[in-house]
């Protein structure tokens, strides 16, 4: 995985891959406006805030995450979720499947993308309070889904994190209210595979 680095001592927000609008219907301009613009921008406040005399400085945020702990170490696991959760959509494409070398490890693990698919939402949906849910691959490529609460991250894990999904309410409360299922059904229409497959890959 690609590490972040800090610029003179600060993370920065990242910048969107498409235009605020670019998710609709599934994510709208409004949800994305306050959940990149508002909820991301707080935590990279946050941690720069608290990086000051830490330590961990210098450090790439992936070594934060691994290093850090109480709320740096929350507010470092949510830069690194979000980098990856924004980073890994595209504009709806119906009937939207990856392909390869990672449609192979999907099925070899899981049986089908159908049954890899039906095992991901119910991670998402069955997961208690807020979190994320992920797929990853371990040391010998191997695909796993795991449920993490709150801001933790697969690497804490020994994991390679592939794709996620986010189910803060703030990641769908806007659009999808209550209804956390739906939000996670709609979202297989804008995963960019291309990036998760770049990420398996690495």
């Amino acid at each position: 995985m690609k590490k972040t680095m800090p610029v003179d001592g600060k993370f920065e927000l990242m910048t969107l891959p498409y235009a605020p609008e670019a998710l609709e219907p599934v994510i709208s301009a409004n949800t994305l406006g306050f959940h990149h613009g508002k909820h991301l921008l707080t935590y990279v406040n946050n941690l720069n805030a608290a990086l000051p005399g830490s330590g961990l400085e210098d450090k790439a945020l992936e070594e934060v995450v691994l290093n850090a702990q109480g709320g740096m170490l929350n507010n470092a696991g949510q830069i690194l979720n979000h980098n990856l959760y924004f980073g890994q959509f595209r504009a709806p494409i119906a009937d939207n499947a990856p392909t390869g070398r990672l449609a192979e490890a999907i099925e070899a693990a899981f049986g089908s993308f159908e049954a890899f698919k039906e095992s991901f939402a119910k991670a998402g949906a069955t997961l208690f309070g807020s979190g994320w849910a992920w797929l990853s691959a371990d040391d010998e490529g191997k695909l796993v889904i795991t449920q993490e609460p709150n801001a933790a991250n697969p690497i804490q894990r020994g994991l390679r994190p592939l794709m996620t999904m986010d189910v803060w309410e703030h990641a769908y409360y806007l659009d999808y209210q209550n209804r956390r299922p739906d939000h996670l059904a709609a979202l297989w229409q804008i995963i960019d595979w291309d990036v998760v497959a770049a990420r398996y890959e690495e």
